[in-house]
């Protein structure tokens, strides 16, 4: 993944736990996750793996799928 990747999927998580009405903290709670480890995600900073992204996915009530929308539907070369 790209950094512009991963700003996208952070921006995905951000837009997700907006739509909650929650905050960083609530998600990070809910997933079992640390905050500032949350936070770094929704920057693009932080390039977690398939278990992070699962409980994420869970703690917002979504598929993981769905998180990763965006970058199946990007048209492959």
């Amino acid at each position: 993944m790209s950094k512009t990747d991963l700003q996208r999927f952070g921006a995905r998580v951000r837009a997700e736990r907006e739509g909650l009405g929650i905050s960083q903290e609530e998600l990070a709670d809910r997933a079992g996750l640390h905050r500032t480890y949350l936070g770094g995600v929704e920057r693009g900073e932080r390039n977690l793996g398939v278990l992070n992204l699962i409980k994420i996915a869970r703690a917002l009530h979504v598929d993981p799928s769905a998180l990763l929308v965006d970058f199946s539907e990007r048209k492959r070369r």
